[in-house]
């Protein structure tokens, strides 16, 4: 029988390379560092008031409520709800604000169309994108790897020419054979597509010193272990215990860096 804890702190966190900042020995005890519940990484540095904005398609939107004085649903019940509930209990003293503009159905073509009202306007100080699937999804021909890259690369020189210390975080797109996926066939064609823009996430990660987090790994590895069925229900949209794979590794990943600085 798998060993759950085990697998969410050790094995998932392992699918990316970049996941560092396990607490361990005497570090469990200091200011800097905290295990609790499955969690285990040392706690991020920010800048006090930094503003933290997440870009994307329904992933990142799940349902983020629109009117921003409702501070009940304004985050939606996404990975960035996760990402925002733990960090607001860790570092209370960071005074963190957290944002979403992710949009259902959203293209990177789309994300191109409002990124001044939805990005730069709003002066994050890191900003963190999951884009892709739905370039996939709408382009049956195959997704335009040129134009992927060039609009997503304007995404980056833009922003990085608002704030020149604004840090980035890089998620790969994902998919997994459950749901209407299941089909072999269907998935294969799907997944084929999706594989040609992970190097392009990595390259960009790359070329503007973003932190990546290679998401498809991570859910291949949870798949792996359990089953697909257990963490994506129609192979692109994750269930809440998907969400918290990639809070989980965002937070393990970006805990490696130091923000305040």
């Amino acid at each position: 029988m798998i060993n759950r804890r085990k697998f969410l702190t050790s094995s998932v966190a392992g699918a990316s390379a970049a996941s560092m900042g396990v607490c361990s020995g005497a570090e469990k005890t200091g200011a800097s560092a905290c295990k609790v519940n499955g969690y285990n990484y040392r706690l991020p540095k920010f800048k006090k008031g930094s503003r933290l904005l997440f870009q994307g398609d329904s992933i990142t939107d799940m349902k983020w409520g629109r009117n921003q004085k409702d501070r009940n649903h304004y985050l939606g019940h996404s990975y960035v709800y996760l990402i925002a509930a733990r960090l607001g209990v860790d570092l209370p003293q960071a005074q963190l604000e957290f944002f979403t503009r992710g949009m259902s159905g959203h293209t990177v073509g789309d994300l191109r169309k409002r990124w001044q009202k939805d990005a730069i306007d709003m002066k994050p100080d890191l900003l963190s994108i999951l884009i892709g699937t739905n370039d996939v999804g709408h382009s049956p021909g195959g997704v335009n790897l040129a134009k992927w890259e060039a609009d997503y690369r304007y995404l980056l020189e833009t922003s990085r020419k608002a704030n020149p210390a604004l840090r980035l975080v890089l998620l790969d797109p994902f998919i997994l054979p459950s749901g209407r996926y299941s089909d072999e066939e269907a998935y294969k064609k799907r997944r084929k597509q999706t594989a040609l823009l992970l190097p392009v996430v990595q390259k960009l990660a790359a070329d503007y010193n973003a932190i990546h987090i290679k998401t498809q790994d991570i859910f291949d590895a949870a798949a792996n272990a359990t089953s697909p069925e257990q963490w994506i229900w129609d192979g692109i949209h994750p269930l809440p215990q998907g969400h918290e794979l990639i809070a989980r590794d965002w937070i393990q990943q970006i805990s490696a860096v130091d923000f305040a600085g």
